[in-house]
């Protein structure tokens, strides 16, 4: 096996109230399964109560901070602790993460639309679940669009709105748009392990738009979304056979809000998962 390589690039906290398990326990278990470093990117505080019953209230965020601070002494040395954020788009909130962003140097920040959350749907939703995901789309592409983010976490996650009405030959030319504007920006987009537990079980994205990615030239970031730690690194190895079989040759992660690379059979021989 070789010297750890890659980074956890996506987990969180109990602060966002739907998490378990603190810090040094995601942190020790990053450590046992061969990750170089780990990056917590607990969801993010918004404005006016924004969608508040599943992420950090704006008077935790410093309590966030100082937490991750305090897990990044205890593995000194160990492993690399980086502090991330997970943070909404929708139109209209670009100011307020801009200036969350800039309060401290972050790591990593993935950018995310939540379709389901009640406030997101409370605006957006008409009772047309294809409008509803071809909106999905322009807003993915317009998140890429605002600078504000490095990666676009779970980025077909809409497909779980209603699996039954998903049909990705019809999406397609929607994503393709999508995708085009995204691949301009540089941003890169995440592959989420997560979503082999979710309503449509794969992960997100599915093969098919991995594919359209990889066109494009889009990089991709590995993340499983953990909110226990035990699912920290799960489903790794299988994601990065995933991304060599459409033609990815490189998996990144970020360190300090620039993108690293590293090839996917290192990658492979890096890790202790399955």
């Amino acid at each position: 096996m070789r010297s750890p390589l890659l980074y956890e690039s996506h987990c969180h906290t109990p602060l966002c109230k739907h998490a378990y398990g603190e810090p040094d326990e995601y942190a020790a278990v990053a450590l046992a399964r061969g990750f170089k470093g780990i990056t917590f990117t607990c969801h993010c505080p918004l404005p006016d109560g924004f969608s508040s019953s599943v992420r950090m209230d704006p008077e935790q965020y410093d309590d966030y901070v100082a937490l991750i601070a305090r897990t990044r002494e205890n593995f000194a040395g160990k492993l690399d602790v980086r502090l991330g954020l997970e943070s909404d788009y929708y139109p209209g909130v670009e100011p307020w993460l801009e200036k969350l962003h800039a309060r401290v140097p972050l790591s990593h920040v993935l950018g995310s639309v939540h379709y389901q959350v009640k406030d997101y749907r409370k605006i957006y939703y008409k009772d047309d679940v294809r409008a509803y995901q071809e909106l999905y789309y322009e807003h993915l592409a317009e998140s890429a669009e605002t600078g504000l983010y490095d990666t676009l976490a779970h980025p077909d996650l809409i497909k779980n709105e209603s699996p039954r009405d998903w049909d990705f030959p019809r999406i397609q030319p929607f994503i393709e748009r999508s995708l085009d504007r995204i691949a301009a920006t540089g941003v890169a987009m995440e592959l989420n392990t997560s979503g082999v537990n979710k309503a449509l079980p794969e992960m997100n994205p599915s093969p098919s738009q991995l594919r359209l990615m990889c066109e494009r030239g889009i990089p991709v970031v590995i993340g499983a979304d953990a909110h226990v730690p035990e699912r920290v690194g799960d489903g790794y190895f299988t994601a990065l056979k995933l991304l060599e079989a459409v033609g990815y040759t490189e998996v990144s992660y970020f360190i300090d809000r620039q993108r690293q690379s590293v090839p996917i059979q290192a990658a492979m021989e890096s890790l202790r998962v399955v």
